[in-house]
């Protein structure tokens, strides 16, 4: 059985009958959790041990879990700074900024790693504008020379603990003010604008260690009447063929107003996000429109997807016991914690 290109979600902090028997569907290839489905750390660990024993090969599974806002697990996991703040070191010690940055990227991911999770989807790779509430703090910098610098830096961290990198929202959020989840925004500015700002930590990092790809909903209406993750010319012309791109591309979630703009029908957002050149499309937090696009996609195959795909597992197995004895683990959380406490500090490394 090969990995099916849906990801869907789970209800609770462990699965269900009826869950067990929908992630053995054969288009199913992977589950993104919530802070729903966190209860502890061993409930956590217990719960990705159950979803790797569903079926062979095993379902990717992933989460955002990026730090500051977005950081899904709390409790027995290192609260993470918020991207934004190694943009702020950055304008007062560039080394510094990027080694804090390759630390955190290599604590978020072995912390994950260590409880079984595949990958999270980070970096952000969205230049703040300082419009975007919904980005905001998630962004390293306003300048994409600096988030392409300390993306680089934080994906080598990833990297280092086995973990593939994802940056989003391709060709880049953060010069709307509305918000995705709740609207569907619309970036009026032409295309050699977005090309030569916002594309750039795309353009720079396609061949430094991004593994994978996920579009934002939204639409530059200069360009394309359709969001970017349903637009072939985004995802094909430019990412594939522009970007030379040969990573996953996984859709935003799909139950997102942004995404509305193609119907309705879940079947036909998710048939016109494969068509426009997404390997994996997420349905989230709609159990109904799960099943509809499971009923809908009968017979849907995408061999080179499925190789893609399978490239986003994991590497470098270890447990949390290995992570607690090691050495790089204590140093780093220290030296995040005093960071985090004074972002003045000068740290000899």
């Amino acid at each position: 059985m090969s990995l099916g290109p849906v990801m869907l979600d789970l209800e609770g902090v462990d699965i269900t009958p009826v869950e067990h028997e929908i992630l053995s569907h054969p288009l199913v290839g992977g589950i993104i959790l919530f802070s729903r489905n966190f209860a502890s750390v061993e409930q956590l660990e217990n719960l990705v041990q159950r979803l790797h024993e569903v079926r062979s090969p095993r379902l990717l599974i992933a989460v955002d879990h990026e730090g500051g806002r977005v950081q899904r697990f709390r409790d027995g996991f290192t609260a993470l700074p918020a991207a934004a703040h190694f943009g702020q070191v950055y304008e007062q010690d560039v080394h510094l900024a990027r080694h804090l940055a390759e630390l955190a990227g290599w604590l978020m991911a072995v912390e994950l790693r260590a409880v079984g999770i595949d990958f999270s989807f980070a970096p952000v790779l969205d230049v703040d504008h300082g419009v975007s509430e919904v980005i905001g703090d998630r962004a390293f910098h306003r300048d994409p020379a600096v988030v392409t610098d300390l993306a680089r830096a934080y994906i080598k961290g990833m990297h280092d603990a086995g973990m593939a990198a994802t940056g989003k929202h391709f060709p880049g959020h953060g010069c709307v003010e509305a918000d995705s989840h709740t609207a569907i925004p619309v970036d009026e500015r032409e295309y050699n604008d977005i090309y030569a700002h916002d594309i750039l930590p795309f353009k720079r990092l396609v061949h430094h260690g991004l593994a994978a790809v996920m579009p934002a909903h939204v639409i530059y209406s200069k360009v394309d009447k359709l969001p970017a993750g349903f637009s072939s010319y985004w995802l094909k012309e430019i990412l594939r063929q522009r970007l030379n791109f040969q990573g996953v591309i996984f859709s935003d979630d799909l139950d997102m107003e942004g995404a509305s703009v193609v119907g309705e029908s879940y079947t036909d957002r998710a048939k016109a996000a494969l068509n426009a050149g997404c390997d994996m499309v997420l349905v989230c937090n709609n159990r109904k429109g799960a099943l509809e696009v499971l009923d809908g996609l009968e017979g849907y195959e995408d061999p080179v997807a499925h190789l893609r795909l399978a490239r986003m597992h994991g590497r470098h197995n270890i447990t949390r016991q290995q992570l607690h004895h090691l050495r790089k683990w204590k140093e780093t959380i220290t030296a995040l914690e005093k960071y985090q406490d004074d972002p003045s500090l000068k740290f000899d490394f």
